[in-house]
């Protein structure tokens, strides 16, 4: 196909393009096929051509920005065929019905802790209007006062959502109220307000027509709402939207989707939880609970976490000191790899000694104990290094208890850190708790 703005046939074989250093305009192709450059590189491209080209590369999934959170762009179904891009993002409903919508602001912030270097924390409030006009003005005004939090307007009123739109201006906010009785309205207010748009419909069929007259009026910032009618028809429609999207590459349903777990469970958290967990691996983007525990966020966030995680980088703790049951400068020291698996087994066994140590991770690569002392990245060496350079200064003990599988390194750190007493300690984690006590 010859493409307007960009001959090349006058280029040599042996000439790199001046803009990107690539070898021949074919290279170059080859490159952005990869994903390896953008195609906006390329001087000899017109803007039209540009533009084309963008949209046919880009991914069938479209990604949505609220603020500082980013939705979709995923390009597999599966997490083993690739990778997944953008992580779920967990809501809590509110609505002007509520007596305790105070409390419920207030608890979300509760729920925000660090795990492996990333934030774990209720990312969006889900303000439902019930009908009392005022009470829900303030209260997206409260929402919107949360700080660092994107905000969801769920009203289908035109005439209430611009109010809310007005009161809650600078923050981040999706209007999700597009339906067919007002979609000409809401789009307006969408684009007027520069808020991503939220489309309901009683049926995918329904959903994705609704869908396609949005596109038509030139609004492609947008969200799609699964089925509230039952459990079972949510679910088919994230999996069907999916689908669609990522394997029939239908652009039309290449768009994030919002499921509410709140409205499919009312009253039962439990049940919202686990919903949470499912939706979470299929495919809710957006997922909407009526609050959210510490019970509730560690496995969740835990699971999350595991499932947005490149498969082939390890996830990894920071490497350091970590104080274990109140220990001081005093207490022993116990040295393992920084495989998150193996930090948080490691430290819980531990935790449950009841006995203070100071656990020491040091940087192997995010492997485990022995694969990374056969990678060489857990080595005599690298463990008196890290000691001398990162601990000795920071702790007055100096007993160093080594992973009891690579016990063959005992004599060689003994030599590298002659001040230390270097023990060897149990095989395995689960085996912590009694030698730690027994060593006490």
């Amino acid at each position: 196909m010859a493409l307007k703005g960009l001959d090349i046939f006058k280029m040599s074989p042996k000439t790199n393009c001046k803009e990107c250093g690539v070898p021949t305009c074919m290279a170059f192709c080859m490159k952005v096929a990869q994903g390896a450059l953008p195609i906006e590189k390329c001087p000899h491209m017109g803007a039209d051509v540009i533009a084309k080209l963008s949209e046919a590369t880009a991914p069938p999934m479209k990604t949505i920005q609220v603020g500082d959170f980013k939705m979709g762009g995923e390009t597999v179904l599966a997490r083993h065929e690739k990778t997944f891009v953008s992580k779920n993002l967990y809501a809590v409903s509110v609505s002007d019905s509520m007596e305790n919508a105070d409390q419920v602001l207030a608890d979300l912030q509760k729920v925000d802790y660090e795990r492996i270097g990333e934030r774990m924390f209720v990312e969006m409030v889900f303000v439902t209007y019930a009908g009392n006009k005022d009470a829900y003005i303030e209260l997206a005004k409260k929402a919107a006062a949360v700080p660092g939090r994107a905000i969801i307007l769920d009203v289908n009123c035109p005439t209430c959502a611009k109010e809310a739109l007005e009161a809650t201006k600078g923050a981040a906010v999706i209007l999700n109220g597009a339906t067919a009785e007002n979609v000409e309205e809401m789009n307006a207010l969408a684009t007027e307000y520069k808020a991503v748009l939220g489309v309901k419909a009683e049926n995918l069929d329904a959903l994705y027509d609704l869908t396609a007259k949005i596109e038509g009026m030139g609004n492609k910032n947008l969200v799609l709402n699964a089925s509230t009618e039952s459990i079972k028809a949510a679910f088919a429609d994230a999996v069907q939207i999916r689908r669609a999207a990522i394997k029939n590459t239908d652009r039309t349903f290449g768009y994030p989707v919002i499921v509410n777990a709140a409205a499919l469970a009312a009253g039962d958290q439990a049940l919202q939880a686990a919903l949470a967990s499912i939706f979470t691996l299929k495919y809710g983007s957006i997922i909407v609970m009526e609050g959210m525990s510490y019970a509730q966020a560690l496995p969740l966030y835990g699971l999350r976490q595991n499932v947005f995680t490149d498969p082939q980088k390890p996830m990894k703790v920071e490497p350091g000191i970590y104080p274990l049951n109140g220990a001081d400068e005093n207490a022993v020291c116990a040295i393992t790899v920084d495989f998150a698996l193996t930090y948080f087994v490691v430290s819980g066994e531990m935790e449950r000694s009841g006995v203070p140590v100071n656990l020491l991770i040091s940087d192997a690569g995010g492997y485990s104990v022995l694969t990374a002392w056969a990678a060489g990245k857990l080595s005599a060496t690298s463990i008196a290094k890290f000691v001398t350079e990162n601990v000795a200064d920071k702790v007055k003990s100096r007993t160093l208890i080594l992973p009891g599988k690579v016990a063959v390194l005992k004599g060689e750190v003994q030599d590298k850190l002659p001040d230390w007493n270097v023990v060897v300690g149990p095989n395995e984690a689960v085996q912590l708790v009694q030698f730690l006590k027994d060593y006490k």
